[in-house]
């Protein structure tokens, strides 16, 4: 669209291959989002920024909240703080489905209310972080900025997304149940598989956010993701196809704290334009497709993302 643009990643999730062919077209910054002084350099000169450091990934919530929290709070400050000093007129949040737990109204819209139904169930660090991160920036964007401008996802998926979702489980898991010649495939699943969620394909959220970033009201807050809810049994089954076998869906104990029902209403997103174009079923199988592909890429451990030393 013809702006510059400066990029401000520690690459602990991301890879520089995602922006293979883009080098000379933006200025990336290697720095972490709890380094306040890192943020404050580079937020300097910008007359917009689109805040979406977090550690994400359900496995995380659970093993490291901790970590999940620092990068959140920490993050949240540091960037509010830079904008401030550098007198930038404009913030863009990206918050979470998962503030709202399990919804009373699904469809959800966005007046719905956020919830932490536990606080000692350390999958909701994530939440915690996300609506903290919320009430700061829509609180700060009454006074000290012209434009805030907060977003929900709800389940972006697609290629190269990371290996601690559901989707890319689910292929990785796929891939190997599929050395066995049985039919149909044992396919072991968290919980029933009756848990539904609303699945968008990122192309699609691409266009979503764009539209949010160019139409979104000031302190107003968008859903982005679809409206097609698939339960998670219904999934695997998709997955399964994507490899031309059937398979048994094995339930197991469902996650502490999972969502039994996600599904967002954007009603407000569409006033702008917005229509998801991808299906599940072509968004799949560009995904399965890439993961499969490149299972080589997989990392050896999961806790990617440093920890820093206490001072």
């Amino acid at each position: 669209m013809g702006h510059r643009v400066r990029v401000f990643d520690n690459n602990s999730r991301g890879n520089m291959r995602r922006l293979t062919g883009l080098e000379n077209d933006l200025e990336f910054i290697r720095g972490d989002i709890r380094d306040s002084s890192a943020v404050e350099e580079a937020v300097r000169g910008v007359d917009s920024v689109c805040h979406l450091a977090f550690v994400n990934g359900t496995e995380f919530f659970y093993t490291m909240p901790e970590l999940v929290l620092e990068v959140g709070i920490k993050g949240i400050v540091n960037v509010v703080d830079a904008c401030l000093k550098h007198d930038v007129p404009e913030l863009i949040l990206a918050s979470s489905s998962e503030v709202y737990q399990e919804a009373a109204v699904v469809p959800t819209d966005e007046t719905v209310p956020l919830t932490i139904p536990d606080p000692l169930n350390p999958r909701y660090s994530y939440a915690a972080g996300k609506l903290i991160s919320e009430v700061i920036v829509l609180n700060y964007g009454r006074t000290r900025f012209k434009r805030v401008v907060v977003f929900r996802p709800h389940n972006v998926y697609g290629p190269d997304m990371g290996w601690e979702h559901v989707i890319p489980q689910f292929v990785v898991r796929m891939k190997e149940a599929c050395r066995n010649p049985e039919n149909p495939v044992r396919f072991p699943i968290q919980g029933t598989g009756k848990q539904t969620r609303a699945f968008i394909f990122v192309d699609d959220f691409i266009d979503g956010l764009m539209l949010t970033i160019e139409k979104g009201e000031h302190l107003g807050i968008y859903h982005i993701g679809s409206m097609d809810e698939v339960t998670i049994e219904a999934l695997a089954r998709a997955v399964g196809e994507c490899f031309d076998r059937p398979i048994a869906v094995m339930p197991s104990e469902p996650a502490l704290g999972g969502t039994s029902r996600r599904c967002p209403d954007i009603h407000r997103l569409a006033a702008f334009g917005f229509l998801p174009k991808y299906s599940l079923k072509e968004g799949l199988r560009v995904t399965v497709k890439w993961y499969s592909e490149n299972a080589h890429l997989a990392p050896k451990s999961r806790q990617s993302i440093p920890r820093r030393k206490s001072k």
